[in-house]
Order: C-alpha cells, then sequence, then structure tokens
C-alpha cells in the first residue's frame, strides 16, 4: 500500500509542477527553472514506475510483447532528448543561483 500511495503522489507532483509552469508561461513569465523541474521530475518517476513495474512482472517485464517494457522503453528516452537529467539538473541549479543573487 504504501508503494502505491508514494508512486501516485509522486505522479501527482510532476503533474503539478508541469501545470505550475504551463501556467507561468501562459500568463507570460519566465518559466525555464520550473519547466526544466517537470521535465526532470516527471521523466524519473515515469522511469521510475515502470522500472518498478517490470520488477513485479519478473522476466514476463522484459517480453517484448508486455506493455511494461515498452513503457520503460518509452519512459527511459524520456530522461536522454530534450536534454538530460543532469543537464535540467544544471538549468534549475543554475537559475536558483540567478534568484538567490537577485
Amino acid at each position: 500500500k504504501q508503494w502505491y500511495q508514494r508512486r501516485v503522489r509522486e505522479i501527482w507532483s510532476a503533474r503539478l509542477v508541469n501545470w505550475h509552469a504551463a501556467k507561468l508561461k501562459d500568463e507570460g513569465h519566465n518559466f525555464t527553472k520550473e519547466a526544466a523541474m517537470a521535465k526532470l521530475l516527471a521523466s524519473e518517476t515515469a522511469t521510475y514506475c515502470a522500472h518498478q513495474a517490470i520488477q513485479v512482472l519478473g522476466g514476463m517485464g522484459y517480453v517484448a510483447d508486455m506493455p511494461a517494457e515498452r513503457h520503460y522503453r518509452d519512459a527511459r528516452i524520456t530522461e536522454i532528448y530534450e536534454g538530460t537529467s543532469e543537464i535540467q539538473r544544471l538549468v534549475i541549479a543554475g537559475n536558483l543561483l540567478k534568484e538567490m543573487c537577485m
């Protein structure tokens, strides 16, 4: 039960950060940091949840006919394209430093 509750919390956290970044963009504000946070959180959450699904399914999770295998592959690529997770962390840190110096 706790495992499931944590995953749901992480998924909703990613959604909320994403919606916040979208709201800032719609209002014409700078949203670079929030967009990087949204991408980082969503991509890492998706990868972790897909990985756990494969763990639960055991050997069947790696079979190409299983949706879990495709979900893991799709989730994993989100950490790579449009800026790797490490680049997103640098973007977030850079923006936080700028905010602190203002």
